[in-house]
């Protein structure tokens, strides 16, 4: 196969199937050969993302995923993406152990953020743990030049409870928990949007989009991206990753 990309997933196995699922269900088709060339690692022994940033005593995601990407690098993907959030901690030591374009999925999320959305005045922020403490997002919208809000510890606890009780133990989303989340984050927190980072909450929004809130949402982006630089690979346009943001 040729004119083809590489998804580094598995993180967790639910998100990268929701990134699929999109992928496939956006990608413009009329018959099976319209539908993108890739190939799907979907490594979800990977260790846990937000424990080893809490606590660098606890095993590393970085081997496994520097392995993934030297595996891949073989194939000679034209760019790769990495369905995880959190696993973005490591991005410039990932990208440093190949020269296939790795696509930054939260800087490419708060790029489109501020074309979308030039107004807003306060950008909300509901991730793990591992998230909000790798300051990755939190970094990305200081430099776009917002205001920002974490919520409160309250909110923290409700957003943890459905990524990892609903979502990644139960298998299920939460809506109302999840709206509640989002509308405790408007309401309270004065966020004009909200964004996403980490895959789960963008499970929960493929699966409870019918709320009134602004929301952006990394694992969408990264989706329309992988559509966009697909589609181009495959008719031979060269892209510049280096002044895709």
């Amino acid at each position: 196969m040729k004119k083809f990309f590489t998804v580094i997933g598995g993180m967790g196995s639910l998100a990268t199937e929701s990134y699929v699922h999109l992928l496939n269900e956006k990608t413009p088709t009329k018959k099976d050969q319209d539908y993108l060339d890739y190939i799907l690692v979907n490594h979800s022994t990977v260790p846990d993302r937000t424990a080893h940033i809490l606590d660098h005593s606890k095993p590393s995601f970085l081997p496994p995923l520097a392995e993934d990407i030297k595996q891949q690098s073989l194939l000679k993907p034209e760019f790769m993406v990495i369905i995880c959030n959190t696993a973005h901690y490591y991005y410039k030591e990932l990208q440093a152990v190949t020269d296939i374009p790795i696509i930054h999925m939260p800087h490419m999320a708060i790029s489109v953020m501020k074309k979308k959305y030039p107004q807003a005045k306060r950008i909300g922020l509901i991730a793990t743990k591992g998230t909000i403490a790798d300051h990755v997002y939190e970094n990305e919208i200081k430099d776009a030049g917002f205001e920002y809000s974490l919520g409160d510890q309250a909110v923290q606890d409700e957003v943890e409870s459905l990524i990892y009780d609903d979502i990644k133990v139960k298998g299920e989303v939460d809506a109302p928990k999840f709206h509640k989340i989002l509308k405790t984050m408007h309401d309270k927190f004065n966020c004009d949007v909200i964004v996403l980072g980490c895959t789960e909450l963008s499970l929960a929004q493929e699966k409870a989009p019918d709320h009134p809130y602004k929301v952006i949402d990394g694992q969408e982006v990264i989706v329309d991206k992988s559509i966009e630089f697909g589609e181009k690979i495959r008719r031979g346009e060269k892209i510049d990753f280096d002044k895709i943001y």
